[in-house]
């Protein structure tokens, strides 16, 4: 008798919790909590991007040390197009992250987007900082997507530009080149060719987010970005072999060297047998490249574009500066000045505009 009463009392209490529970939960549900938590996902995915793009830069630095910056590429897309491959195929039935047929007809797409970015968008990007005598005008050049990326979004899509979102786009551009611009000692132009790379830099970028969203909704982010990676990655080994074949390989003093003009795998010797600092930092960061810049980013930045359309998600590439100085200043100590965290705070107040419906 006593333990069915215990029984009964475990009964009873995990009866009231339910419906406590049930209660809770139709609560939220009249007052649209999950559908307001919807709403926020993209906007969480994009900054949660854009964090890891902005120490993707310095992850870049790292790996140069040791890796020339081709062999970087192949290596950075190889690493994640094969970690999708396993996802997709671990988790095949799953909605989200299964790796899905592509028909026939959506096949251009695909391609594509593997064109425009990351193939063509690396390409042009390297010869503009190149071009520049000035890293710092090559940077605000090459952060002008969200400019270019409403006349693209109108033209291409249709999309509906609204004045909140020029109003914004206005606002964060010039908090952005408040934050690169303001300050910088450096303004030499360089190339007169640069201008033109930066513009067809970010005209790949922008291009790459029409063609997302072109894709049909049925395609899951993972499959869209491990699809467009393959091909952009096929073109990359095309480059990559042409410079190998133009070159050879040579062993000297225990490190891997393309020479004779071709492709240098390695920047300096690598220390094989002392297995040198600058060797596992540099691998570390090709791994950061992978796994989190060329797969969670861009899987991420794809949902985005996918739920809130090209030009609002564009806008938040101006957020990118904002964490690199972040980034810079908890890591390496730089100082922010006054001026950077105004254009800091334009910025923020520039994408919170453009978000706003009319």
């Amino acid at each position: 008798m006593q333990n069915f009463c215990k029984g009964n009392k475990i009964f009873t209490i995990y009866k009231i919790y339910y419906v406590q529970f049930d209660f809770l939960f139709v609560y939220m549900e009249k007052k649209h909590y999950f559908c307001n938590m919807k709403k926020i996902i993209p906007y969480l995915s994009v900054v949660t991007a854009m964090l890891i793009w902005a120490g993707a830069g310095i992850a870049v630095k790292e790996a140069l040390v040791v890796f020339r910056p081709l062999t970087l590429i192949v290596l950075r897309f190889t690493l994640a197009v094969l970690l999708m491959l396993c996802i997709g195929l671990v988790f095949r039935k799953n909605e989200v992250v299964g790796l899905q047929k592509v028909d026939r007809k959506d096949l251009p797409l695909f391609l594509l987007g593997g064109l425009f970015q990351p193939f063509l968008y690396f390409i042009f990007e390297t010869y503009t900082y190149q071009s520049f005598a000035s890293p710092t005008i090559a940077e605000a050049l090459l952060s002008t997507q969200p400019v270019m990326a409403p006349l693209f979004a109108l033209v291409l899509l249709r999309e509906r530009v609204t004045r909140n979102n020029i109003i914004g786009i206005v606002l964060s551009t010039v908090g952005m080149l408040m934050l690169l611009l303001v300050g910088a000692n450096d303004f030499a132009m360089g190339s007169s060719w640069g201008v033109l790379l930066a513009v067809l830099t970010v005209s790949m970028s922008v291009s790459y987010s029409v063609i997302l969203r072109k894709i049909p909704a049925k395609y899951s982010p993972l499959s869209i970005v491990f699809y467009v990676q393959s091909f952009a990655l096929l073109l990359f080994y095309l480059v990559w072999g042409v410079g190998l074949c133009s070159g050879g390989v040579e062993l000297c003093s225990s490190c891997v060297e393309w020479c004779s003009g071709g492709v240098e795998l390695c920047s300096s010797g690598v220390e094989w047998c002392s297995g040198g600092v600058e060797w596992w930092r540099s691998c570390a960061a090709v791994v950061y490249l992978a796994v989190l810049a060329s797969v969670a980013a861009f899987v991420l930045f794809c949902y985005t574009v996918r739920e809130i359309g090209v030009t609002r998600a564009n806008v938040f590439n101006n957020v990118r500066p904002v964490f690199t100085a972040i980034l810079m200043w908890l890591i390496f100590g730089e100082v922010l000045p006054v001026w950077k965290l105004v254009g800091i705070v334009v910025i923020i107040a520039g994408l919170f505009v453009s978000q706003r419906r009319s």
